[in-house]
């Protein structure tokens, strides 16, 4: 029986109530909600495009080079002809989908290593620690420069470059959040029943830190869509013509003076998608509360 002076032992917390609790607070959190809707709005865009525009993304029209807005073209032209509008609007396809897809991959393989890190412990997580270290130390985009130009330049390039280049950060956060979890009795108990690693991180470790995984991957992945709009801006992301907003940014810096739209235009999309991803990840970091996990396992 439990009094008053002993505490109720620590019980597991389902994927589903995690998600009911996870619904009660996106509704409570303004923040979330407003940040939510921002990302909404723009995956919606992207995938309305073809729909909301008539005019050729790649299709080049020196006629019509360098136009500034009006009643054809909104945001005007850029220096091959081409309509800026239609061009951001198809740009967020490529920015959501290869930033969605490197998010994902980065998450899922940094949950895996940090619960399994903090499961073991021991010798693993003492040689995990120190590759982490040596790899932390090269900046980000150095690190991705040398994955994309050891490997050429493609999506899947990319998704794989940021991975390698984030996978240790969300390791550190996500081994910090499973450290706090890993002595909870059920966690123990299963350990005795001779439960496996794999199985024990899926049905106790994970549904306990689902918040930390959300935080995170809402707080990646806007740090993803800015890495992977700077590589395109350097020339080792997206190739010509395809529209993409780092690249847009890049081809028209030089007329900036004449049609400034070519290049304002993709950086107030570039900064919207961002805001709303960081005020997705601060909302829903202070309703749960997941702010000193993520301060302390830095």
């Amino acid at each position: 029986m439990t009094t008053l002076d002993t505490p109720a032992p620590a019980v597991p917390v389902t994927l589903a109530a995690r998600a009911v609790r996870a619904w009660h607070t996106l509704r409570s959190s303004r923040t979330a909600v407003i940040g939510l809707a921002v990302v909404a709005v723009h995956v919606l865009i992207a995938l309305l495009a073809p729909l909301l525009t008539s005019y050729d993304p790649v299709a080049n029209d020196a006629g019509q080079a360098l136009l500034g807005p009006g009643r054809h073209h909104w945001a005007g032209t850029d220096q091959y002809g081409r309509d800026v509008l239609t061009r951001v609007l198809h740009g967020g396809r490529y920015a959501l989908g290869v930033s969605a897809a490197a998010t994902v991959l980065t998450i899922a393989l940094g949950t895996v290593i940090g619960c399994a890190a903090a499961l073991r412990g021991g010798w693993f997580d003492d040689l995990l620690g120190r590759v982490l270290d040596a790899v932390l130390s090269v900046p980000s985009i150095l690190a991705l420069l040398v994955v994309v130009t050891a490997l050429g330049t493609g999506p899947a390039v990319i998704v794989l470059a940021v991975a390698v280049v984030y996978v240790p950060q969300v390791v550190r956060v996500i081994r910090g959040a499973a450290l706090a979890v890993v002595p909870a009795d059920y966690v123990t108990a299963a350990r005795a029943r001779g439960e496996g690693t794999w199985s024990i991180l899926r049905r106790e470790v994970l549904p306990n830190i689902v918040d930390v995984v959300c935080v995170e991957f809402a707080m990646r992945a806007s740090w993803v869509v800015l890495l992977i709009s700077s590589l395109s801006f350097l020339g080792f992301g997206a190739a010509p013509p395809t529209p993409d907003w780092g690249l847009m940014v890049a081809e028209n810096r030089t007329a900036i003076t004449v049609v400034p739209m070519a290049s304002l235009a993709p950086i107030i999309a570039l900064a919207t998608l961002v805001v709303g991803l960081n005020l997705a990840a601060d909302g829903l970091s202070k309703a749960w509360g997941v702010d000193r996990i993520r301060k302390g396992s830095r």
